[in-house]
């Protein structure tokens, strides 16, 4: 070594970090870890929203979002309802007993009641009673009970008279029993 040239410099005990790559780093990290967070809070918010819009009382009733077995009970109603409310001069303990078997509760007592009064008129009167179900719609259905609001039209005719047709709307209750829905309730509208 001269004189002239200068002493180069001893290396430092400590390197000096490089400015750039290491906080660029821990920002990314940062940055990943909080979009990460809010993506898994919005998942859990998504959730819990969506638990909540299925416990809605319109996403309980099956009448919405059911139409099989929306379609099962009002067939059975309307069925039942044509069963009962018709008769004639012969076939009244025929619907007696038909009665029995698809009424239940409230409505079998109150059918038992006017029916006793029906079938001694039927009678004297020669009276027949045809009752058609125009339209069924289930109001509420879950998976035991139903009610609906039924249209019928019944067709009155005594023997030698002209036929009466009268237009009836009615609210009925149903419960489905051993796989069978049965009427335990019938108000008139």
């Amino acid at each position: 070594m001269s004189a002239a040239e200068p002493e180069a410099p001893a290396p430092a005990a400590h390197p000096e970090p490089e400015p750039g790559p290491a906080p660029v780093r821990r920002w990314r990290v940062l940055v990943t870890a909080v979009v990460v967070l809010a993506l898994l809070l919005g998942g859990v918010l998504t959730l819990m929203a969506m638990a909540r819009l299925k416990d809605t009382p319109a996403a309980r009733n099956r009448a919405l979002t059911d139409a099989p077995a929306t379609s099962r009970v009002a067939d059975d109603i309307g069925d039942a309802l044509t069963r009962v409310l018709s008769y004639s001069p012969g076939s009244t303990d025929a619907t007696r007993r038909t009665a029995r078997e698809l009424l239940a509760g409230k409505a079998a007592r109150q059918y038992a009641e006017l029916f006793g009064q029906v079938e001694k008129k039927a009678a004297a009167q020669r009276l027949t009673l045809t009752t058609h179900v125009v339209r069924a719609g289930v109001i509420r259905l879950t998976a035991g009970r139903a009610e609906l609001l039924v249209f019928l039209d019944q067709v009155a005719q005594r023997k030698g008279e002209r036929p009466a047709t009268t237009a009836a709307q009615l609210s009925v209750r149903a419960e489905l029993r051993g796989g069978r829905w049965r009427i335990t309730g019938i108000t008139s509208r």
